[in-house]
């Protein structure tokens, strides 16, 4: 196999090398010299293994002890990287200090030939048994690394379980290396054992959740081959939920094996606590005060229901609300929401007093990705002002309508958090075709979309990078006919920070905000975790609202900001301060926001 001799040889080029100065040594030498190896990945990967130090040895006996631990870590990588005709000598300069020496011939680096799969009783059927060996992914000629020849081993018992093998192990394998030909030839014995079918599910668990709802939970009919994919899916479909604080899923034992040769799969449950009470509060010098409360009832029907009752007081918006989640409705992982409110809004640019009932349905997609598709009606009585074409004075409009409004939407999550991201991207989508009847006929089409992404500037994600884009139209109606309310704003915490509240867009004469019919906005920020709980960032943003259909980027607003970030499990705890660049006359110098999460 190898070659390990010890040696004392006096080397004046290694003791050339040696400190001549008794116990100072650099952070970045290494525990041992290494001699012989030419191939330059194979001799980083030795350096790493081997190490560095901070202090040299002071003893022969010393240098000795670390010359033959090197000679060790040099041996685990020359055979981990194919190397089995190596020779490895472990030595000690004369110099004072001594350094400590591995001299080292890799010899021929050995080949994988033949790679073998020995099937046990009872074989795998013909394509499971193709799959796995094509999962083995070891092809003649490869270097023989001991890694790759264990994780063939791994890929050929997975390549069975997706294909209904649950039970499938590795036996003893047989790896022959030989120094004649300077080859490795592995052998694998596979016991797949029986071809595994599924049985429903098994709730192990009492608690609230009603047993034939779950039933029909399965991403599988009784009878199927197991696939642990369709139970990864029962797993996700489960805690898509959120009304679970744990949740177990797992292929039964072979011995629960049924008369017809099926399996069911086992399911356990731990509900969240039944009822919870949450409250939040938020501030802005451009918004003011805002405080939240919220009630939530759990699975209170069984079926991994939440019910939500909401309290919104704050000086521009206020709300009492109900929501009813139904997860899972008539076919897996589709959500149907029903929602009634009442609602006071006294903004700038109008004033809004009604009620309103949605209900929308939205499908996940894949892990993160969703659709929605629904429906509101709203009766709401508006005053808003408007501006007299003829004698160009203010004229206050009271109109009480009854608005269905339509909703399209597509949303794609690929950040690593929902509070606070450091990777990926998002995008949200949203078209509102909407009818107006009452004081006021009109049917226009609301659409608005908004990307993001997150890119971290080193390694560790300590440094963030993060952008924003926002558009949005208004197809069909122009101002005034288009409800106030139904227009677009920007400026504020969520938009254009720096600007008040509805600061960014049209006015009237007096500044009175009017809205738009079409919205850019974009924002580019650079976030830094300073400690494990404190972070900084700074921005710049951008936004426009035109009175036309279509984004006006010649007349976009600047904005620029600081802010820190306090880090709590949940997320951050942010304080914001802005100043516009560019503002319109009679603007406040800067703005100050106070949040829970990341700005976007």
């Amino acid at each position: 196999m190898g070659r390990y001799r010890f040696a004392l040889v006096a080397s004046a080029a290694i003791g050339a090398l040696a400190w001549t100065t008794p116990g100072i040594a650099r952070a970045d030498d290494p525990k041992a010299v290494i001699e012989g190896v030419e191939d330059e990945d194979l001799r980083d990967r030795i350096a790493r293994a081997v190490g560095e130090t901070e202090r040299p040895p002071q003893t022969r006996f010393q240098a000795r002890r670390r010359a033959t631990d090197a000679a060790e870590d040099v041996i685990s990588v020359l055979r981990s990287e194919g190397y089995y005709a190596y020779t490895v000598e472990p030595d000690v300069s004369e110099a004072d200090p001594p350094t400590p020496v591995v001299r080292v011939t890799p010899g021929p680096r050995f080949k994988i030939v033949a790679p073998a799969v020995e099937w046990l009783d009872p074989p795998a059927t013909g394509d499971a048994q193709t799959a796995a060996r094509k999962a083995m992914e070891l092809a003649e000629g490869e270097p023989g690394r001991a890694a790759d020849v264990i994780a063939a081993e791994g890929r050929i018992v997975a390549a069975l379980s997706t294909r209904g093998y649950a039970d499938a192990k590795a036996g003893e394998r047989r790896v022959v290396v030989d120094h004649a030909d300077s080859t490795v030839r592995p052998t694998y014995r596979i016991d797949s054992g029986d071809l595994v079918r599924l049985n429903g599910i098994e709730l192990q668990t009492e608690g609230r959740t009603n047993r034939r709802w779950l039933q029909g939970l399965a991403p599988w009919k009784d009878g199927e081959v197991y696939d642990p994919e369709d139970v990864a899916e029962l797993e996700r479909r489960l805690l898509d939920t959120n009304v679970y604080s744990t949740v177990t899923v797992a292929l039964s034992p072979p011995e629960s094996t049924n008369a017809q040769g099926r399996r069911p799969v086992i399911v356990s449950l731990a509900d969240r606590p039944r009822r919870t009470l949450e409250a939040g509060v938020g501030w802005s010098t451009s918004e003011g005060f805002g405080l939240d409360a919220l009630v939530t009832w759990y699975n209170r029907f069984g079926r991994a229901d939440t019910l939500q009752t909401e309290l919104r007081l704050a000086q521009i918006e206020s709300r009492l609300g109900v929501e009813l989640q139904l997860p899972h409705w008539r076919r897996p992982a589709r959500t149907l929401t029903l929602g009634a409110e009442v609602f006071n809004e006294d903004t700038p640019a109008y004033d809004r007093l009604g009620a309103l009932l949605r209900a929308d349905l939205r499908q996940r997609v894949g892990k993160t990705s969703f659709f929605t598709y629904g429906a509101s009606l709203e009766a709401s009585r508006n005053e808003e002002l408007v501006l007299d074409p003829i004698t160009a004075a203010r004229i206050p409009v009271e109109r009480e309508l009854v608005i269905l409004t339509g909703i399209a939407g597509l949303s794609l999550d690929r950040s690593d958090d929902p509070l606070d991201p450091r990777r990926g991207w998002r995008v949200n989508a949203e078209a509102q075709p909407t009818a107006i009847a009452g004081d006021d006929n009109l049917y226009f089409l609301r659409a608005q979309a908004q990307g993001t992404i997150y890119v971290p500037l080193q390694d560790d994600a300590k440094t963030v990078a993060a952008g924003r884009l926002r558009l949005g139209s208004v197809l069909g109606g122009s101002i005034p006919e288009v409800p106030t309310a139904r227009r677009f704003f920007s400026g504020g915490g969520g938009s254009v920070r720096g600007y008040e509240y509805q600061g960014i867009g049209p006015r009237l004469p007096d500044g009175t905000p009017q809205g738009g019919l079409s919205l850019v906005e974009s924002t580019l920020e650079v976030r830094h975790r300073f400690t494990e709980r404190w972070g900084g960032v700074a921005f710049l943003e951008g936004g426009a609202v035109g009175e036309e259909q279509y984004p006006d980027f010649g007349d976009i607003r600047l904005a620029a900001g600081v802010g820190v970030r306090f880090h709590l499990p949940f997320g951050p705890v942010r304080a914001d301060v802005a100043v516009p660049l560019n503002p319109d006359e009679g603007q406040p110098a800067f703005q100050v926001y106070i949040s829970i999460g990341q700005a976007f």
